[in-house]
């Protein structure tokens, strides 16, 4: 299985919009616990508009987003912190469940698991990998 990854950080929609057709991509995950943004365009409803009038799925995972604790930490770059909080946050069972959906979900279509950081090493969306797709080619898109 093939699990795309992309951050918002720092682009605009023109520019996600087409990282994301280029690769292929026919559905996007929200993994944030929070979809807001401050980044026009980016917050859940006109997201998953612009989403669907490029004709890409949306589909967001409130469970496995980053804890308050651990998204405090991704700002300070203690990633050591953010690694335990969210740890945490996989062992609870609707994260569990929704690890599964987002497995399921990929299966069947490209998938694109969005957060904010534009860098996936700085970002929980490569530990939640690391954790529940073991085995899956993960590729990070930059935009």
């Amino acid at each position: 299985m093939k699990i795309f990854t992309i951050g918002y950080e720092a682009t605009t929609m023109a520019a996600f919009l087409s990282t994301l057709t280029a690769a292929g991509v026919e559905q996007v995950i929200d993994v944030r616990a929070l979809p807001l943004s401050r980044r026009p365009g980016f917050s859940k409803t006109s997201l998953a508009a612009s989403l669907s009038a490029a004709g890409i799925a949306y589909v967001h995972l409130k469970a496995l987003g980053t804890p308050k604790a651990g998204r405090d930490a991704a700002k300070k770059a203690d990633l050591a912190t953010l690694e335990a909080v969210y740890a945490g946050q996989l062992e609870l069972p609707e994260a569990q469940a929704q690890a599964a959906r987002m497995l399921e979900l990929a299966a069947e279509r490209p998938s694109a698991l969005l957060c904010y950081e534009r860098d996936p090493r700085h970002c929980h969306r490569t530990l939640l990998l690391e954790a529940e797709a073991v085995g899956a080619e993960v590729v990070d898109l930059y935009c």
